[in-house]
């Protein structure tokens, strides 16, 4: 599991710093997936088509 900081690394790395997802992958060893799924957008992480 991630800590919150690790997730705000993840996320300053994408899209302040403008990294590629495979760099940020290899300087904090986590997986391509995780990576995908910390920056995907607030609106596509309900995957029921719930919207509030």
């Amino acid at each position: 599991m991630l800590v919150v900081e690790a997730i705000a690394k993840i996320r300053r790395a994408f899209f302040v710093q403008e990294k590629p997802i495979k760099v940020i992958c290899r300087e904090l060893r986590v997986s391509r997936k995780v990576v995908r799924k910390v920056i995907r957008p607030d609106d596509a992480r309900w995957g029921d088509g719930v919207s509030l």
